[in-house]
């Protein structure tokens, strides 16, 4: 049994341990467990060749395949493409990556510059659906359907996967999927991942990649003697572990610090940021005591510091918490407690941390009350666009594709009701590609909320402070429906 003991928290890298009197074990399991140490990180990658197809957690395993020139043509599998200067994206710099298979791109501008500049190959894969296909995979499941994607361009095919050098002309694009109805629904099918080596370093999204590498290298902080750990505190089993590395160093960044404000510091926002919390502290007037509540990355996050004190609302965020309190104070900030978003967050107590295929199966599983996402434009039967523009924006889906397939989770989303250049995000059809059909339930802005009436279209319930209907007509490029009761409630 592998003995390496993990901190419980979502993005978790770092490795405890007690002192403890080694306990009384076999001489061939102490021989076992040394058998797989290796002494650095260039000696784990060792083997690792050109066209590998690597699961990615370890930063030093990183640096030591920059150190590698003849490492070319990588497929690399993550979640997210790091930042420019750390992580993945250090890789990007170097060259080494033909393909890139994530959900979210983040904020990483130089691998969108590749990736528009058809330097570099991306298949976008749903976060959820992500870590179900590398579950599977270590599993030995080949295939399985999900609902996430039905009805988008991951059924349908036709997400550019490479461009041309100018970004004029799609070479490579995604193909359709194999469809399925079950009880009445369309279900999508995906395939399992396996990489020739998966890279550990925590839990979250590391924790599947353990089991879907052909080779598993796991980077840890600390090592503690075979035997001390209780059997119920081992995260990976060393049955699928075949080299441990100490890392040489440890550098833990927040990549988005975000603090708590007090009163006064709102006061004092700008008028865009303020129009947000304008809007955010409508959607909190959505929580009903109890609920299993997910924030998207975003607006809808600042959700979380505009809960009623009179109710309590459990919030789950797709990285794996469930628990997740408002933003830290700056004593509060701990760099292994991240929201989706990668900004710093608190956990409340009685929270729980676990892994992305965990989360994602809470969530596909009905588990969850209601979700509020962002959005950049909603239709008037809720067709919901948040996650490109095709040649200039690309976030990537990140979870938002599998929070709005739970056909039990009411979703809300929040957005400004116009783009900066005043053009109408609320349309008859929309013209962005679609991160769910018929999926949307309430939508919130600065001017006022609309509900989505299946098979009616949009009803005006709310107008915000000195809003009229027929401001609102004015400024939305769709019909819809007003309420008998609809006044200025916000």
């Amino acid at each position: 049994m592998l003995s390496i003991k993990r901190q419980a928290l979502a993005n978790a890298g770092r490795i405890l341990s007690r002192p403890h009197i080694l306990a009384n074990i076999s001489s061939a399991s102490v021989r076992a467990y040394h058998s797989k140490l290796v002494k650095s990180s260039d000696e784990a990658i060792k083997d690792v060749k050109a066209g590998d197809k690597l699961l990615f957690g370890g930063l030093n395993l990183i640096k030591a395949i920059i150190r590698r020139k003849d490492i070319q043509q990588i497929t690399a599998v993550s979640n997210t493409a790091g930042t420019a200067d750390y992580g993945l994206g250090t890789l990007m710099q170097s060259r080494q990556i033909k393909r890139m298979v994530a959900s979210y791109v983040g904020e990483n501008k130089e691998f969108v510059r590749q990736y528009l500049g058809g330097e570099l190959e991306l298949e976008l894969v749903p976060q959820g659906t992500l870590a179900e296909r590398i579950r599977a995979g270590g599993a030995g499941i080949p295939a399985f359907y999900t609902l996430t994607g039905a009805g988008t361009q991951v059924e349908t095919g036709g997400i550019p996967i490479k461009f041309n050098k100018d970004g004029t002309e799609v070479l490579i694009a995604s193909k359709p999927r194999e469809t399925k109805v079950f009880d009445g629904r369309k279900y999508v099918m995906e395939e399992g991942i396996t990489g020739d080596f998966a890279l550990y370093s925590g839990n979250n999204f590391n924790a599947p990649m353990a089991t879907a590498g052909k080779i598993t290298i796991a980077e840890v902080e600390e090592l503690v003697p075979v035997g001390e750990l209780k059997p119920d505190e081992i995260h990976i089993q060393g049955i699928h572990v075949h080299r441990i590395l100490k890392g040489e160093v440890y550098e833990k960044r927040i990549e988005k610090l975000t603090l708590r404000r007090s009163d006064a510091e709102e006061q004092e926002l700008s008028g865009s940021m303020k129009k947000r919390i304008h809007i955010i502290k409508r959607a909190a007037r959505e929580f009903k005591n109890g609920m299993y509540v997910n924030l998207g990355i975003g607006m809808p996050v600042l959700a979380s510091n505009y809960i009623a004190p009179d109710i309590t609302v459990h919030l789950q965020s797709e990285n794996g918490i469930l628990g997740m309190g408002p933003f830290p104070t700056a004593e509060e900030v701990d760099c292994d407690v991240i929201n989706a978003g990668k900004e710093s967050v608190t956990v409340l107590p009685g929270g729980s941390c676990f892994s992305s295929d965990t989360s994602f199966a809470m969530i596909r599983g009905n588990r969850i009350d209601m979700t509020i996402l962002g959005g950049m434009q909603v239709s008037h039967r809720g067709d919901l666009s948040n996650w490109v523009v095709p040649g200039k924006v690309v976030k990537g889906m990140g979870g938002a594709m599998d929070l709005v397939s739970a056909p039990k989770s009411r979703v809300v989303v929040t957005m400004t009701h116009n783009a900066n250049d005043g053009s109408p995000k609320i349309m008859h059809e929309n013209t962005l590609p679609l991160t769910g059909a018929n999926c949307v339930d309430r939508i919130i802005t600065d001017k006022c909320v609309f509900d989505v009436v299946p098979g009616k279209g949009l009803l005006l319930r709310e107008l915000s402070y000195g809003y009229t209907v027929e401001d609102i007509k004015a400024c939305t490029a769709c019909d819809f429906e007003v309420a008998s009761d609809v006044a200025e409630t916000y």
